[in-house]
Protein backbone atom coordinates (compact mmCIF):
# COMPACT_ATOMS: atom_id res chain seq x y z
CA UNK A 1 0.00 0.00 0.00
CA UNK A 2 1.18 3.51 -0.83
CA UNK A 3 1.99 6.10 1.83
CA UNK A 4 -1.07 7.86 0.35
CA UNK A 5 -3.67 5.10 0.06
CA UNK A 6 -6.53 7.58 -0.27
CA UNK A 7 -6.38 10.80 -2.27
CA UNK A 8 -8.87 13.36 -3.56
CA UNK A 9 -8.75 14.02 -7.28
CA UNK A 10 -7.87 17.33 -8.91
CA UNK A 11 -11.21 18.74 -10.08
CA UNK A 12 -11.54 21.94 -12.08
CA UNK A 13 -13.63 24.63 -10.35
CA UNK A 14 -13.89 22.46 -7.25
CA UNK A 15 -10.60 21.65 -5.49
CA UNK A 16 -9.46 25.19 -4.83
CA UNK A 17 -7.69 26.17 -1.61
CA UNK A 18 -10.94 26.66 0.34
CA UNK A 19 -12.22 23.24 -0.70
CA UNK A 20 -8.94 21.61 0.26
CA UNK A 21 -8.89 23.28 3.68
CA UNK A 22 -12.43 22.06 4.30
CA UNK A 23 -11.58 18.49 3.26
CA UNK A 24 -8.51 18.58 5.48
CA UNK A 25 -10.76 19.14 8.49
CA UNK A 26 -12.42 15.80 7.69
CA UNK A 27 -9.24 13.76 7.09
CA UNK A 28 -5.78 14.71 8.28
CA UNK A 29 -4.03 12.21 6.01
CA UNK A 30 -5.80 11.97 2.65
CA UNK A 31 -3.60 13.40 -0.11
CA UNK A 32 -5.26 16.46 -1.66
CA UNK A 33 -4.71 17.76 -5.20
CA UNK A 34 -5.13 21.25 -6.58
CA UNK A 35 -7.15 22.02 -9.63
CA UNK A 36 -5.05 21.70 -12.76
CA UNK A 37 -2.96 24.84 -13.26
CA UNK A 38 -1.35 25.47 -16.64
CA UNK A 39 2.32 26.31 -16.98
CA UNK A 40 1.43 29.53 -18.79
CA UNK A 41 -0.74 30.69 -15.90
CA UNK A 42 2.05 30.06 -13.40
CA UNK A 43 4.82 31.62 -15.47
CA UNK A 44 2.87 34.65 -16.68
CA UNK A 45 -0.17 35.00 -14.41
CA UNK A 46 -0.99 35.84 -10.77
CA UNK A 47 1.28 33.16 -9.33
CA UNK A 48 0.62 33.66 -5.66
CA UNK A 49 -3.15 33.69 -6.12
CA UNK A 50 -2.88 30.45 -8.09
CA UNK A 51 -0.44 28.58 -5.87
CA UNK A 52 -0.67 29.86 -2.29
CA UNK A 53 -2.20 27.44 0.20
CA UNK A 54 -2.73 27.09 3.94
CA UNK A 55 -0.05 25.08 5.79
CA UNK A 56 -2.76 22.82 7.21
CA UNK A 57 -3.48 21.50 3.71
CA UNK A 58 -0.45 19.19 3.75
CA UNK A 59 -0.10 16.67 2.24
CA UNK A 60 -1.03 18.56 -0.93
CA UNK A 61 0.00 18.07 -4.56
CA UNK A 62 0.01 20.52 -7.46
CA UNK A 63 -1.34 19.28 -10.77
CA UNK A 64 0.23 20.90 -13.82
CA UNK A 65 -1.01 21.14 -17.38
CA UNK A 66 1.54 21.65 -20.12
CA UNK A 67 3.69 20.03 -22.79
CA UNK A 68 6.91 22.05 -22.87
CA UNK A 69 9.78 20.44 -20.92
CA UNK A 70 11.44 23.71 -19.93
CA UNK A 71 8.17 25.29 -18.80
CA UNK A 72 7.16 22.23 -16.79
CA UNK A 73 10.59 22.02 -15.19
CA UNK A 74 10.35 25.68 -14.19
CA UNK A 75 6.86 25.20 -12.76
CA UNK A 76 7.88 22.06 -10.88
CA UNK A 77 10.69 24.04 -9.28
CA UNK A 78 8.24 26.79 -8.32
CA UNK A 79 5.90 24.16 -6.85
CA UNK A 80 8.70 22.82 -4.69
CA UNK A 81 9.59 26.33 -3.57
CA UNK A 82 5.98 26.91 -2.55
CA UNK A 83 6.11 23.76 -0.42
CA UNK A 84 3.98 21.31 -2.39
CA UNK A 85 4.53 17.67 -1.49
CA UNK A 86 4.20 16.39 -5.07
CA UNK A 87 3.88 17.67 -8.61
CA UNK A 88 1.54 15.82 -10.96
CA UNK A 89 1.31 16.00 -14.75
CA UNK A 90 -2.19 15.96 -16.24
CA UNK A 91 -2.44 13.40 -19.04
CA UNK A 92 -6.11 12.67 -18.56
CA UNK A 93 -8.28 15.78 -19.03
CA UNK A 94 -10.32 15.52 -22.26
CA UNK A 95 -11.61 19.10 -22.66
CA UNK A 96 -11.29 20.93 -25.98
CA UNK A 97 -9.40 23.78 -24.32
CA UNK A 98 -6.83 21.35 -22.97
CA UNK A 99 -6.45 19.62 -26.33
CA UNK A 100 -5.86 22.92 -28.12
CA UNK A 101 -3.01 23.57 -25.71
CA UNK A 102 -1.51 20.13 -26.42
CA UNK A 103 -1.85 18.79 -22.91
CA UNK A 104 -4.21 16.61 -20.95
CA UNK A 105 -5.46 13.30 -22.37
CA UNK A 106 -4.12 13.95 -25.87
CA UNK A 107 -0.62 13.44 -24.45
CA UNK A 108 -1.36 9.73 -24.19
CA UNK A 109 -0.71 9.60 -27.92
CA UNK A 110 2.80 10.96 -27.31
CA UNK A 111 4.43 8.75 -24.66
CA UNK A 112 7.94 9.74 -25.74
CA UNK A 113 7.11 13.40 -25.16
CA UNK A 114 5.58 12.62 -21.76
CA UNK A 115 8.73 10.72 -20.83
CA UNK A 116 10.74 13.84 -21.71
CA UNK A 117 8.42 15.97 -19.59
CA UNK A 118 8.81 13.66 -16.61
CA UNK A 119 12.60 13.63 -17.01
CA UNK A 120 12.73 17.41 -17.21
CA UNK A 121 10.72 17.84 -14.02
CA UNK A 122 12.56 15.12 -12.12
CA UNK A 123 15.91 16.70 -12.95
CA UNK A 124 14.75 19.90 -11.30
CA UNK A 125 13.04 18.85 -8.05
CA UNK A 126 13.40 16.37 -5.21
CA UNK A 127 9.67 16.00 -4.54
CA UNK A 128 7.82 13.18 -6.33
CA UNK A 129 6.83 13.72 -9.96
CA UNK A 130 3.69 11.72 -10.80
CA UNK A 131 1.39 11.33 -13.80
CA UNK A 132 -2.40 11.06 -13.99
CA UNK A 133 -3.68 9.44 -17.17
CA UNK A 134 -6.54 7.50 -18.78
CA UNK A 135 -6.31 3.92 -20.01
CA UNK A 136 -6.35 5.08 -23.66
CA UNK A 137 -7.90 7.66 -25.99
CA UNK A 138 -10.23 7.46 -28.96
CA UNK A 139 -9.75 4.40 -31.16
CA UNK A 140 -6.49 3.33 -29.51
CA UNK A 141 -6.52 -0.21 -28.12
CA UNK A 142 -6.81 0.00 -24.36
CA UNK A 143 -4.31 -2.43 -22.89
CA UNK A 144 -1.50 -1.92 -25.40
CA UNK A 145 -1.87 1.86 -25.07
CA UNK A 146 -1.81 1.82 -21.28
CA UNK A 147 1.02 -0.71 -21.10
CA UNK A 148 3.19 1.17 -23.58
CA UNK A 149 2.51 4.58 -22.07
CA UNK A 150 3.35 3.42 -18.56
CA UNK A 151 6.50 1.64 -19.73
CA UNK A 152 7.85 4.88 -21.24
CA UNK A 153 7.14 7.14 -18.30
CA UNK A 154 8.34 4.51 -15.86
CA UNK A 155 11.65 4.37 -17.71
CA UNK A 156 11.83 8.17 -17.34
CA UNK A 157 11.64 7.79 -13.57
CA UNK A 158 7.96 8.22 -12.78
CA UNK A 159 7.39 6.06 -9.70
CA UNK A 160 3.68 6.68 -9.15
CA UNK A 161 0.92 6.71 -11.73
CA UNK A 162 -2.74 7.53 -11.17
CA UNK A 163 -4.98 5.84 -13.74
CA UNK A 164 -8.54 6.94 -14.41
CA UNK A 165 -9.91 3.58 -15.48
CA UNK A 166 -11.82 4.86 -18.50
CA UNK A 167 -10.87 5.60 -22.07
CA UNK A 168 -11.16 9.28 -23.03
CA UNK A 169 -12.96 10.07 -26.28
CA UNK A 170 -11.53 13.36 -27.50
CA UNK A 171 -13.90 13.35 -30.48
CA UNK A 172 -17.60 13.10 -29.86
CA UNK A 173 -17.91 13.23 -26.07
CA UNK A 174 -17.95 16.24 -23.76
CA UNK A 175 -15.79 16.31 -20.62
CA UNK A 176 -18.92 15.51 -18.58
CA UNK A 177 -19.77 12.56 -20.83
CA UNK A 178 -16.16 11.37 -20.59
CA UNK A 179 -16.62 11.00 -16.84
CA UNK A 180 -19.62 8.69 -17.24
CA UNK A 181 -20.08 7.08 -20.65
CA UNK A 182 -16.83 5.19 -21.39
CA UNK A 183 -16.98 1.92 -19.44
CA UNK A 184 -14.82 1.50 -16.37
CA UNK A 185 -12.01 -1.02 -16.84
CA UNK A 186 -10.74 -1.60 -13.32
CA UNK A 187 -9.39 -4.93 -14.53
CA UNK A 188 -6.81 -3.19 -16.71
CA UNK A 189 -5.52 -1.12 -13.80
CA UNK A 190 -5.34 -4.22 -11.63
CA UNK A 191 -3.44 -5.98 -14.42
CA UNK A 192 -1.07 -3.03 -14.70
CA UNK A 193 -0.20 -3.41 -11.02
CA UNK A 194 0.19 -7.17 -11.32
CA UNK A 195 2.67 -6.74 -14.16
CA UNK A 196 4.49 -3.85 -12.44
CA UNK A 197 4.52 -4.92 -8.78
CA UNK A 198 7.17 -2.39 -7.74
CA UNK A 199 5.36 0.56 -9.38
CA UNK A 200 3.01 2.64 -7.21
CA UNK A 201 -0.39 2.48 -8.91
CA UNK A 202 -3.42 4.51 -7.82
CA UNK A 203 -6.83 3.75 -9.32
CA UNK A 204 -9.44 6.44 -10.05
CA UNK A 205 -12.92 6.55 -11.54
CA UNK A 206 -16.39 5.89 -10.17
CA UNK A 207 -15.33 4.78 -6.68
CA UNK A 208 -17.97 5.95 -4.22
CA UNK A 209 -17.00 4.90 -0.69
CA UNK A 210 -14.27 3.52 1.55
CA UNK A 211 -15.53 -0.05 1.43
CA UNK A 212 -15.09 -0.06 -2.34
CA UNK A 213 -11.72 1.66 -1.91
CA UNK A 214 -10.59 -1.05 0.52
CA UNK A 215 -11.39 -3.75 -2.02
CA UNK A 216 -9.24 -2.03 -4.63
CA UNK A 217 -6.44 -1.59 -2.11
CA UNK A 218 -6.15 -5.36 -1.93
CA UNK A 219 -4.79 -5.14 -5.49
CA UNK A 220 -3.38 -1.63 -6.06
CA UNK A 221 -1.49 0.87 -3.91
CA UNK A 222 -3.87 3.79 -3.81
CA UNK A 223 -7.41 4.91 -4.52
CA UNK A 224 -8.34 8.39 -5.73
CA UNK A 225 -11.85 9.62 -4.98
CA UNK A 226 -13.34 12.35 -7.14
CA UNK A 227 -16.97 13.40 -7.21
CA UNK A 228 -17.82 11.20 -4.22
CA UNK A 229 -15.37 13.15 -2.04
CA UNK A 230 -16.75 16.47 -3.21
CA UNK A 231 -20.49 15.79 -3.22
CA UNK A 232 -20.48 13.60 -0.10
CA UNK A 233 -17.36 14.83 1.73
CA UNK A 234 -18.16 13.01 4.96
CA UNK A 235 -17.08 9.85 3.12
CA UNK A 236 -13.55 10.91 4.12
CA UNK A 237 -14.27 10.93 7.86
CA UNK A 238 -13.03 7.39 8.45
CA UNK A 239 -9.94 7.54 6.20
CA UNK A 240 -7.47 8.16 9.01
CA UNK A 241 -8.69 5.30 11.19
CA UNK A 242 -9.09 2.74 8.42
CA UNK A 243 -5.96 3.44 6.40
CA UNK A 244 -3.53 5.33 8.64
CA UNK A 245 -3.81 3.57 11.99
CA UNK A 246 -5.34 6.50 13.84
CA UNK A 247 -7.08 5.10 16.90
CA UNK A 248 -9.93 7.57 17.34
CA UNK A 249 -13.00 7.79 15.14
CA UNK A 250 -13.32 10.57 12.63
CA UNK A 251 -14.73 13.99 13.47
CA UNK A 252 -18.46 14.59 13.77
CA UNK A 253 -20.05 16.97 11.31
CA UNK A 254 -20.35 19.54 14.09
CA UNK A 255 -16.63 19.26 14.85
CA UNK A 256 -15.84 19.81 11.19
CA UNK A 257 -17.92 22.99 11.14
CA UNK A 258 -16.31 24.18 14.39
CA UNK A 259 -12.90 23.73 12.78
CA UNK A 260 -14.01 25.74 9.76
CA UNK A 261 -15.40 28.75 11.59
CA UNK A 262 -12.05 30.42 12.47
CA UNK A 263 -10.86 29.87 8.89
CA UNK A 264 -14.07 31.38 7.51
CA UNK A 265 -13.77 34.40 9.80
CA UNK A 266 -10.14 35.00 8.81
CA UNK A 267 -10.83 34.70 5.08
CA UNK A 268 -13.88 36.96 5.23
CA UNK A 269 -11.76 39.62 6.97
CA UNK A 270 -9.40 39.33 4.00
CA UNK A 271 -12.28 40.03 1.64
CA UNK A 272 -13.03 36.50 0.50
CA UNK A 273 -16.79 36.17 -0.16
CA UNK A 274 -18.42 33.66 2.17
CA UNK A 275 -19.99 31.69 -0.67
CA UNK A 276 -16.51 31.04 -2.13
CA UNK A 277 -15.94 28.83 0.93
CA UNK A 278 -19.39 27.50 1.79
CA UNK A 279 -20.12 26.32 -1.76
CA UNK A 280 -17.74 23.45 -0.98
CA UNK A 281 -19.51 22.63 2.30
CA UNK A 282 -23.06 22.12 1.07
CA UNK A 283 -22.69 18.34 0.78
CA UNK A 284 -21.54 17.81 4.38
CA UNK A 285 -25.02 16.74 5.48
CA UNK A 286 -25.83 14.81 2.32
CA UNK A 287 -28.13 11.92 3.21
CA UNK A 288 -28.80 13.34 6.68
CA UNK A 289 -32.12 14.71 7.89
CA UNK A 290 -31.99 18.45 7.37
CA UNK A 291 -29.36 18.23 4.65
CA UNK A 292 -31.54 19.89 2.04
CA UNK A 293 -32.43 22.75 4.38
CA UNK A 294 -28.70 23.17 5.21
CA UNK A 295 -27.87 23.54 1.53
CA UNK A 296 -30.77 25.90 0.92
CA UNK A 297 -29.83 28.18 3.82
CA UNK A 298 -26.22 28.49 2.71
CA UNK A 299 -27.24 29.05 -0.91
CA UNK A 300 -29.66 31.81 0.07
CA UNK A 301 -27.58 33.74 2.59
CA UNK A 302 -23.89 33.13 1.84
CA UNK A 303 -23.99 35.36 -1.25
CA UNK A 304 -25.22 38.39 0.67
CA UNK A 305 -22.88 41.32 1.17
CA UNK A 306 -21.08 41.15 4.50
CA UNK A 307 -22.03 37.53 5.13
CA UNK A 308 -19.70 35.78 7.56
CA UNK A 309 -19.42 32.77 9.88
CA UNK A 310 -22.70 33.67 11.57
CA UNK A 311 -24.48 32.43 8.45
CA UNK A 312 -22.94 29.00 8.89
CA UNK A 313 -23.74 28.96 12.59
CA UNK A 314 -27.31 29.98 11.88
CA UNK A 315 -27.69 27.29 9.27
CA UNK A 316 -26.46 24.72 11.74
CA UNK A 317 -28.42 25.81 14.81
CA UNK A 318 -31.71 26.40 13.02
CA UNK A 319 -31.75 23.44 10.71
CA UNK A 320 -29.76 20.48 11.92
CA UNK A 321 -31.20 18.45 14.82
CA UNK A 322 -28.87 17.96 17.76
CA UNK A 323 -28.78 14.20 17.32
CA UNK A 324 -27.50 14.70 13.77
CA UNK A 325 -24.92 17.28 14.84
CA UNK A 326 -23.26 14.99 17.36
CA UNK A 327 -23.53 11.82 15.33
CA UNK A 328 -20.09 10.22 15.26
CA UNK A 329 -18.42 9.11 12.06
CA UNK A 330 -20.09 6.03 10.71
Amino acid sequence: MSSHPISVAPMMDWTDRHCRYFLRQISRHALLYTEMVTTGAILHGPRDRLLAFHPDEHPVALQLGGSDPADLAACARIAEEYGYDEVNLNCGCPSDRVQSGRFGACLMAEPDLVADLVSAMRSTVSIPVTVKCRIAIDEMEEWSTLEGFVARIRAAGCGRIIVHARKAWLKGLSPQQNRDIPPLRYDLVHRLKAENPDLDITINGGIIDLDEAARHLEVVDGVMLGRAAYKTPYVLADVDRRFHGVSDSGPTRREIIDRMLPYIEARCLEGVPLHAITRHMTGLFQGQRGGRAWRRHLSEFAHKSGAGPEVVEAALSRIVPEREIFQAAE
